[in-house]
This record gives structure tokens, sequence and C-alpha cells, in this order.
């Protein structure tokens, strides 16, 4: 049985589009489009922008629009199927399964990752099922090459659902993404794992040596193959210059990233992890670390303003940026990036904002007896009590 995305196909003609028409909007090809409809592939994200404004929805409402339906009147989709009988599954099972990845990874920048675990932890089983049964080498290979990402996004889930308290956990799942993509040869996915572990060291263990270490291990691995994971690689690495007060190496990391992240293409594999705020938002939290607060305010204030709808994000940019105007003793400047990443928290509850958000409510306690102070703390209790 096929599978369909009828809603997409609905909105297109709701909106007056043809496939030929969208896929010229699109500049691609109209089997892409068929493609996308019929349910056997998923446009990439770096295109889910452009998309959008074309369907005239919102992110989250083009997310529903991409779920795979089932056709009426059929039987199970083809990866039910394939659990059912494992010498059955072929590429086709694996393009379904990464399609419902690649939704569920688009989702975590606005969903609370705690929602997003059960499913992302089904997937996986059934991912690890098949590629122990397959009986083709090549879809054995996909299906493994399908673990190490799925593994990666696992680590990063609990961890964010844990308040970025359960490393252990985390770091399970991303050596199991890491060595498995090292078996594949496949430097982008063991790039990647290696990033997520070093977010680990950075953020969780408080390990900045070892941040750096994993961060530099991630941009060698990856140097030949992909711009954007050095590129992100090099920015983390700056970071941990940062916090290990080092501040020529980090202005030097700096500069290596910008030089990556400027040549990559849209054909570069990793593209899809790479928005064009990712160099504001770590340049910033570098400045703040160094004691540079203006400049942090200015990198941060211009990225918050380009992450309206990337809010777990944002949630941390904000909650920086409410930490460089404290300690520049800017009290409204503070209170204003306080109370909106706060407001952003309340719809995603992501971890790595929640911490920042505490630690700028303990260094507003300067300031406790200001009665908008006290009003913007009762509102973080609030959203506690609510979690």
């Amino acid at each position: 049985m096929a599978l369909k995305r009828h809603e997409l196909a609905r909105r297109r003609r709701a909106v007056g589009h043809t496939q030929e028409s969208l896929a010229a909007a699109l500049h691609v090809e109209r089997s892409t489009v068929v493609r996308w409809e019929a349910g056997k592939s998923a446009p990439q994200p770096y295109m889910w922008p452009r998309l959008a404004e074309v369907l005239e929805v919102t992110r989250e409402q083009l997310s529903e629009l991409l779920a795979v339906r089932r056709e009426e009147g059929g039987g199970g989709p083809r990866v039910e199927h394939a659990l059912r009988h494992p010498a059955t599954v072929d590429l086709l099972t694996v393009a379904e399964l990464r399609i419902e990845m690649d939704v569920l990874a688009e989702r975590y920048d606005r969903t609370p990752s705690a929602a997003l675990l059960a499913q992302a932890g089904h997937q996986l089983s059934q991912v690890e099922f098949l590629a122990g049964e397959a009986p083709a080498v090549r879809v054995q290979r996909e299906l493994r090459m399908l673990q190490a990402d799925a593994s990666t996004f696992m680590g990063q889930l609990v961890w964010d659902a844990s308040q970025r308290r359960d490393h252990a956990t985390a770091c399970s799942y991303l050596t199991e993404g890491r060595e498995v993509a090292r078996h594949l040869r496949d430097p982008v996915a063991e790039g990647h794992a290696l990033l997520r572990t070093c977010y680990v060291a950075l953020y969780g263990a408080k390990d900045h040596r070892e941040g750096l270490n994993l961060a530099l291990r991630a941009a060698h691995t990856t140097r030949f193959t992909s711009h954007v994971l050095t590129g992100l690689a090099m920015l983390h690495a700056a970071e941990a210059h940062a916090y290990l007060g080092e501040n020529g190496e980090c202005e030097r990391a700096l500069l290596g990233a910008e030089r990556h992240l400027e040549r990559a293409t849209v054909t570069d594999s990793a593209r899809e992890m790479y928005a064009p705020t990712h160099f504001g938002r770590l340049a910033g939290s570098c400045y703040l670390s160094l004691g540079e607060y203006r400049r942090a305010r200015r990198y941060l204030g211009e990225t918050a303003d380009l992450l309206i709808d990337r809010r777990k994000s944002r949630a941390i940019v904000l909650g920086n940026l409410a930490l460089a105007a404290i300690r520049d003793k800017e009290l409204d400047a503070a209170l204003d990036a306080f109370n909106d990443a706060v407001n952003e928290l309340h719809g995603t509850r992501g971890g790595g904002g929640m911490n920042i958000v505490f630690r700028a409510a303990r260094e507003m306690k300067r300031w406790r007896s200001e009665p908008a102070v006290q009003e913007a703390q009762d509102r973080l209790m609030t959203l506690m009590e609510a979690s």
C-alpha cells in the first residue's frame, strides 16, 4: 500500500498551485513534488521556510502537512509490514523511516523534548531491529546509517528532557551513534555525535577542557566532508576557549568557524543543521564569558530577533542576553530579555534555556527589592510549578 500526504496536496491546491507551479516556485523538479505528495521523500529541512511561505502556513502547520498518512481503505504502512515480515525490508522502507525521523527532528525546536521521547525511542528500536534482519547488504547499511542518526537524536532528546542532568544516559546513546558511524566510515554522522557529546561536556558536566577536546575532534573528523559541521565544531571550540579565559584562541576559533560556514553549500550533507543565526548565537555567548558585555549584547540581540520560530534556541539566546545586560548593570534591558525567555520556555521547557534563565534569576537578586524583579521571578516559579 502507498502512503500519501493528502493534506499537503490539498493545501497546494487551496493556494492555487499545480505541482508544476509549486516546483517552479521552489526551484525543484515536478517529480520532486510528486514524490513529496506520495510520501516517498520529504523536503530537506533548509527548504521548509520557503515551502511554508509559498503554502502560506506556519512552520508548525507545515510539519502537520508533511505527516505521512495511510490511504483510505489500505492496509498498514510499509514499515509495519516490514516489522511483521523482516525479510521484505527494502530501500523504500528505509526512506519511509528517514522521512518520519526528519519530521520528528524538525519539531524539536518548538516542542518539549519529553513529548518526543517515546516516538523517537520507538523508531530507534524499529531501526535497530530491521537493521539486524535486513537480508540485503545495501539495505542493512542504509538502516545502520539511520541508526547512527537516530541514536544521536535520542541522546539529544534525553539530555534536554532531563533539564541537562542525565549525562550518562545521553552519552550512552551518543556513543552508540558515534560507534555505528565510525564502523560505517561515515565522518559526518560521527562528527555530529562527537559534537553533541561536546555539548554535554561543555554545558552539563562543565568540563570545558574535555568539551574543547571533543569539539576539536569533531572538527578534525569532518574537515574534508562538511564545512557546516566543521564550522559548528569550531564555534563550540571557541566557546570552550572563552570559558577557559583564552581570548586569543577564542578569536582564532571564531575566525576559523566563520571561514568554514561561509564555504558551506546546499550540497553539504549536514546543511540542515546550519542556520544563519548560529554564528551570532555562539559569538554572543563567547563574548559574554569573556566579559565583553556590550559586544555580547549586540550579537545576542540581533540573533534573538531572527529566531522567532525556533523557540528552544531563542530561549537560550534571550537567557544569555539577560545575563549580559545584568552584568552590564542594565536592569530594564535584562528584565525585557528575561521575560521574553520565560515566554519561550512556557511552550518548550527546553533544558538549556531553563538553566540559563535560572542563572539570570540568581544574578538579579541584587535588585530583589524592585517590584519588577519580584514579578519576573514569580513568573519563573509559576513556570516551574506547571512543569
